[in-house]
Parts: structure tokens; C-alpha cells; sequence
């Protein structure tokens, strides 16, 4: 173990990664090798940023911190922190059951962790900041807001990270100019709802605007957005993806569900027309676009009807990149106060189970699709006797990834022209244009 090395462990979404980044540069800084999440832990001091939102996530984050209390234990490190949504939600509660924890930090005050940590003796004898250690330089996520004014039924996530509040568009631009400058050619834009970007410092969405700006920035290659809400969707947005060539045409937008009864217990402030019309919309003025949803079954009150109603929906709008789960009380939201979990589990899994096999037909002959395309490539890393890399179409880890045989040498982070000869239902398979 070496004892100048700190390892962060990230649980959770993209925006926990991206804190996660920040306190490695503030580490780095301060003269103490940081890496995140690294294949190996080996330094004597872990942070474990931990996720809350679900309770597969809880269990998760919960069970990683045992796991480290007993490195420490047994001597393999030195020193434990826990930070995040968890420790946010349930600080008191993780102080009494894990007391073994060295000292815990909730979402917002992470950052006095750097501040009450000795300097490094590194920098102390080099008078120098560390490079931060990436396991790939490049693409980063960047977060554009924090938290959330929505008040959906079955989601904790505001009463973790409170109400929307936005970052100012010439502070994000700057950090793509710099990172652009360290090499980084293709940004994941995030947040909890990015629709509803710059209401609170503009008075107006203003998610069409950043985009564009940063889209104008020379070096960046692609941008992906995340986590679109919609409700009152900026149909201007969809204007700057159409003509920006390096905003790819891909939106991951959450839409739970179709029924206009469910959607309205959900407290989703939309309908099945309007959900549907929007859709349409979306495809019809960005030919060619990608959506990636997420969808909920068994939430408290849903019916047979209901659910079939969503099944129909999936074979209407065949998404290209569909996720499901069932429904889950969490504490402290309006579904887990006002309604009865009513729906059996037996049934949510049968349901789940029902709506992915309907959605595996989709993606198989979507995948099928893109046979005899030729597509821009980027390289993210190589296995064995495989290039890995991605299209525009493509986020990185979930979304489906392009294999190309190490015959000819690559570089990872460049871009390559490849054309698909073959596809699985979650890789496709290409040989590079020459």
C-alpha cells in the first residue's frame, strides 16, 4: 500500500463520478497521488462516494463500506471516508451502525475532507501539484446543475440534493476550453433534470444556448446529453442538434411511463398524448436521432391495463436504448407516504421481465440495422485481440460498443472511419476504411 496514494471509489451515476473528479484534482493539488476508481486499490487512505437513490444502490453502498471497514481492519488501509448521497440521506444513522468510518460527508461538504487532511509530504518537498491519474483522458462528464425542482412520487433524490440550481454558461465553458486543452475531444453533459437548465440564474431554459456554445469550441468532437425531463421540453435544443455536427444525435430522456393514470399518480406533470407527440416531435426534427429511456413497472396503483399499455407503447416508439425496473419504496417520498406497494413483486418481475423481452426483439433488429454502415468511430481502450470504441450513438459503459480486430495499430481517443459487418444484440462488429 502506498501511503501518499488516496483511491476513490464512485458508486452511483455519472454526477457522483463527476464529484468524484473534483476531489481527485483538489488531492492532486495539495501533492497526494489520487486515483479513481483504478482497478486496484493501493493506497493507505479510501473515499467511498456513495449513491442512495434506489435500494439495490443503498445495499451496494452500504456493502462496499463494510468491505473497506474490514481492509482497515485488518490493516490493508489506513484511514476511510464515506461521502455522498447516502451519507447525505442517512449521515446519523451510518455514524451509529458504522462507526468505524472515520469521519462521513454528505453531498455538499466534501471538500472540507481536502481541507482537513494534512499536506502531502510530496508537495511539501517538490513544491508541485500531481497530475490527476484518469483511467481515460478522452472523455469527461460535466455537470451543468445540481439537484432538482420536480417533485415526482416515487423519487428521494431532491430531499438528497435539494433544489435545481444552475451553473453559470461562461464558468462551463471555461472548464471545456480547459479540458479540451488536456486532450479531452468528447463531453457527456449531465444533470439531474438538463432540460431545465439556467431557470434559476436566467429565468429561462437556457439548455439550447450552452450547447451551442460550447459546440462552437474548437476541439470538441462530440457532445451526448443526459437526463432529459419532458415536461416542457426546449424544442430549440432539438434545432442545435439538428445543425451542430458535433452535438450527437442522441437524448437520454427518463420517461417512466405512458399511462396518463400512472403518470399522474407518478406526479409527472405530463400526459400519454403529450408524451407520445413529443416523441414523434423529437424524431421528426432530428432525423436520424437515438433515445435512451428509462421506464418504471409496478408502481403502486398500476394495472394490468396499464402496464399493457406500456408494452404497446415500447413497440410504437422502439427505442434505441430502453432500461426498466420495478418499483421500489423509499423513504420519505410521497409514494411511500400516500400510497399502498400494492403491486405483488411476483407480478413486478413478471412485468420487468415482459417489457425487457419486448425490448431485446427492438434492439436486435435495430442493431441489425446498421450492417454495411459506415460510421465514425472513437477508440476507447483494447482487450486481448479487440479494439473497443463507440459511435455518436453510444454513451460510454451502457450503451452498445463497436469491436474492431486488432489487425491494424489504433490509438485510443482518435477517431477512426469503420464499417459495420456484423451485430449482436449489444456490440456491433466493424473493419476500419482505409
Amino acid at each position: 500500500m502506498i501511503h501518499n496514494r488516496i483511491d476513490i471509489v464512485t458508486l452511483g451515476c455519472y454526477k457522483n463520478l463527476v464529484d468524484s473528479e473534483c476531489l481527485q484534482k483538489m488531492f492532486c493539488k495539495k501533492g497526494y497521488e489520487c486515483y479513481v476508481d483504478a482497478p486496484e486499490v493501493k493506497g493507505k487512505t479510501v473515499v467511498i462516494n456513495t449513491c442512495g437513490f434506489i435500494g439495490d444502490a443503498k445495499e451496494e453502498s452500504v456493502n462496499t463500506i463494510l468491505q473497506f471497514v474490514e481492509a482497515k481492519k485488518h490493516g490493508e488501509i489506513d484511514t476511510l471516508y464515506v461521502m455522498g448521497c447516502l451519507s447525505e440521506r442517512y449521515l446519523a444513522d451510518l455514524q451509529q451502525e458504522i462507526p468505524e468510518v472515520d469521519k462521513y460527508y454528505g453531498k455538499f461538504d466534501w471538500s472540507r475532507m481536502v481541507d482537513e487532511m494534512p499536506e502531502s509530504e510530496g508537495t511539501k518537498q517538490n513544491h508541485t501539484e500531481i497530475t490527476p491519474k484518469r483511467n481515460i483522458n478522452h472523455y469527461r462528464y460535466i455537470k451543468i446543475s445540481e439537484g432538482c425542482d420536480r417533485h415526482c412520487a416515487y423519487c428521494a433524490i431532491p430531499a438528497m440534493t435539494g433544489k435545481h440550481k444552475s451553473r453559470r454558461i461562461e464558468d462551463i465553458i471555461s472548464e471545456v476550453k480547459e479540458l479540451v486543452s488536456e486532450g479531452v475531444r468528447e463531453f457527456q453533459i449531465i444533470a439531474q433534470e438538463l432540460t431545465y437548465y439556467g431557470v434559476d440564474i436566467y429565468g429561462k431554459r437556457s439548455i439550447a444556448e450552452l450547447i451551442s456554445q460550447m459546440a462552437d469550441i474548437k476541439g470538441v468532437e462530440w457532445i451526448r446529453l443526459h437526463y432529459a425531463y419532458p415536461n416542457l421540453f426546449p424544442m430549440e435544443l432539438l434545432d442545435v442538434m439538428r445543425e451542430k455536427d458535433n452535438v450527437c444525435k442522441y437524448l437520454d430522456i427518463a420517461l417512466q411511463h405512458i399511462s396518463t393514470s400512472v403518470l399522474k399518480r407518478m406526479k409527472r406533470d405530463t400526459t400519454k398524448e403529450e408524451t407520445m407527440q413529443l416523441v414523434s416531435d423529437l424524431r421528426k426534427r432530428v432525423p436520424g436521432i437515438v433515445l435512451r429511456t428509462t421506464l418504471m413497472v409496478g408502481f403502486p396503483g398500476e394495472t394490468d391495463k396499464d402496464f399493457d399499455e406500456l408494452v404497446e407503447f415500447v413497440k410504437w416508439a422502439r427505442f434505441e436504448r430502453m432500461g426498466a425496473f420495478a418499483y421500489s419504496e423509499e423513504d420519505g417520498t410521497y409514494s411511500a407516504d400516500h400510497y399502498e406497494d400494492d403491486v405483488p413483486e411476483e407480478i413486478k418481475q413478471q412485468r420487468l421481465d415482459k417489457l425487457m423481452r419486448v425490448q431485446q426483439r427492438i434492439s436486435a433488429e435495430i442493431m441489425e440495422e446498421n450492417i454495411g454502415k459506415t460510421m465514425k468511430v472513437i477508440i476507447d481502450r483494447k482487450e486481448g485481440e479487440w479494439y473497443v470504441g463507440r459511435n455518436e450513438y453510444s454513451s460510454p459503459e451502457v450503451d452498445p460498443e463497436v469491436l474492431l480486430h486488432a489487425d491494424n495499430e489504433l490509438k485510443t481517443g482518435e477517431f477512426y472511419n469503420v464499417k459495420i459487418t456484423a451485430a449482436e444484440e449489444f456490440d456491433l462488429y466493424g473493419e476500419l476504411v482505409k
